[in-house]
């Protein structure tokens, strides 16, 4: 076993009458890949702060390499050596600033440090830190012009330029494509080589499997179980991170109903494959991808925030042809966003009101907003979906990750409609959460079409009757949740082109 380079006893944290941490008990050892797992709420996100410097412990004992460890920043954690990417990108760049100098912050507000005297200077060092990365961007140009995973590539970037002692990623993957992940774990490898401890929190298998040397499951604001040694044990992690054995998910495929959505033809980008594809009702519909592969474009055609280079959509029979959300939403076409905290979460809000947002005029009278009605619909929709609050005027931000995600799911399932895009729905949330955020989406799927985007098979097989795979803006390859070959599945997401000529379909 390698030396212990961070090392936790007894720690505890409370916030109010909540006990988040419990005498918790951890050790990171040198050149190890230490994953974390954990359901939503068992406090992860709150040891990673109190590690980072942004929470203080009440009790117990934290060392690093040998000497007390109780940071009252994260500048004073980065100085001693814990680096930490949140999940939450927000948390990691600065979207008004160039790249440079996202990359460069923390030096740059350190006294004296003279940006403007060393332009120059920090563009090369800059350019340098990129490179590191194999990121292929423009120093000098701003970070809100770019993307969620170059964001995120960005928070990593930066991170990885500490030279850390110990390496905190949160769930660093969520929007990176393959290869992009690919290049973050050659990273990570090469930092615990060097004897770099890192703590890597994810739900992903796929992650898991490629990276960790250690599992750490924990559950109620304690460890409930090591794994380490030659042979990891997934699914024991999994079990003791939730309490009890997790069973598989089994899909019962109902009879489709009426044609909901019709698709002949959509082209979604100027040289892209035009593809046909329908969609009926009681169907629930995965589609997935690489990133890039079109997925996002797919959904935000459908839901009026992009328009398709040509190719006719009918709903219900009828031309559907929208330019703005409002209008889809009109026709009964309603979506949920990827990116919760930049696409969905409105932070100044309470869960009431997040859930009816879109739909108010349907809880007014004159102009008058009934928050009894409101109040009701949010506790129907919290008792749904198992959402973990102390009720349903609990600012939004109370919430772990996993709730919020289920709160924006309940945005949308609190009202009938006849299609529904789910971009993403299980983005940073555990595997219970998983389960039961698919399981009510297939309850609910009577009497409307349903389309989920999801980047993770596992995610697809639980959720679909079907599984759509895109590739190059095109529908690559269809799939029925029946005695699946996941190869084949895997062949078509990871690059099988579609053969020149006719268009796919994709039929009900």
């Amino acid at each position: 076993m390698n030396e212990t380079l961070c090392d936790l006893r007894g720690v505890d944290k409370s916030f109010g009458e909540n006990r988040v941490l419990k005498q918790l008990s951890l050790s990171l050892p040198a050149g190890s890949v230490t994953v974390l797992m954990g359901a939503n709420g068992a406090g992860k996100s709150t040891l990673v702060k109190i590690l980072s410097g942004v929470h203080a412990r009440d009790g117990g004992s934290i060392t690093l390499m040998g000497r007390e460890f109780a940071p009252a920043s994260p500048s004073e954690a980065i100085r001693a050596g814990v680096v930490t990417v949140h999940q939450n990108i927000n948390d990691g760049v600065i979207p008004d600033l160039d790249v440079a100098s996202n990359l460069l912050i923390d030096r740059l507000a350190e006294p004296g440090y003279g940006f403007f005297l060393k332009r120059r200077q920090n563009y090369a060092e800059a350019e340098r830190i990129a490179s590191q990365m194999g990121l292929a961007l423009n120093v000098r140009q701003p970070v809100a012009e770019l993307g969620v995973a170059d964001r995120q590539l960005i928070a990593i970037a930066r991170a990885m330029a500490h030279d850390p002692r110990l390496l905190i990623l949160d769930e660093p993957t969520s929007s990176l494509s393959a290869s992009e992940a690919e290049r973050l774990f050659l990273l990570i490898e090469r930092l615990s080589a060097k004897g770099v401890a890192v703590l890597y929190i994810s739900h992903r298998m796929s992650d898991i499997r490629r990276i960790a040397t250690r599992i750490v499951s924990m559950r109620d604001g304690e460890i409930s179980g090591l794994f380490e040694g030659d042979t990891l044990d997934y699914e024991g992690a999994v079990n003791a991170m939730l309490g009890q054995r997790m069973s598989d998910a089994v899909i019962s495929i109902p009879a489709p109903g009426k044609r909901v959505l019709e698709i002949s033809g959509l082209q979604l980008i100027e040289g892209a494959r035009p593809f046909d594809f329908n969609l009926a009702e009681n169907e629930v519909v995965a589609v997935t991808g690489l990133l890039g592969s079109g997925k996002s474009a797919f959904a935000q055609s459908l839901f009026g925030l992009d328009q398709p280079v040509s190719g006719r959509i009918r709903i219900d029979g009828q031309d559907y042809r929208v330019r703005t959300p409002q209008a889809a939403i009109a026709r009964g076409v309603f979506m949920s966003a990827k990116d919760r905290a930049n696409n969905a979460v409105v932070a100044d809000f309470d869960i009431t009101r997040n859930m009816t947002l879109p739909f108010l005029s349907r809880y007014a009278k004159l102009s008058f907003v009934s928050r009894a009605k409101e109040r009701r619909t949010a506790n129907d929709m919290i008792e749904a979906l198992s959402i973990v609050c102390q009720g349903e005027s609990d600012s939004i931000g109370t919430l772990s990750g996993g709730n919020q995600q289920k709160v924006m799911l309940a945005r949308w399932l609190a009202e009938e409609c006849r299609l529904l895009l789910l971009d993403e729905p299980f983005q940073g949330v555990d595997i219970r959460a998983r389960r039961d955020i698919g399981r009510k989406i297939r309850e609910t799927a009577k009497n409307r079409g349903t389309l989920v985007f999801v980047s993770e098979l596992d995610e697809a097989l639980e959720v679909a009757d079907r599984i759509i795979v895109m590739s190059e803006h095109s529908v690559a390859a269809e799939f029925r949740n029946e005695n699946v070959d996941l190869n084949e599945i895997l062949t078509a997401v990871t690059g099988a082109v579609p053969p020149a000529g006719a268009a796919r379909t994709a039929h009900a």
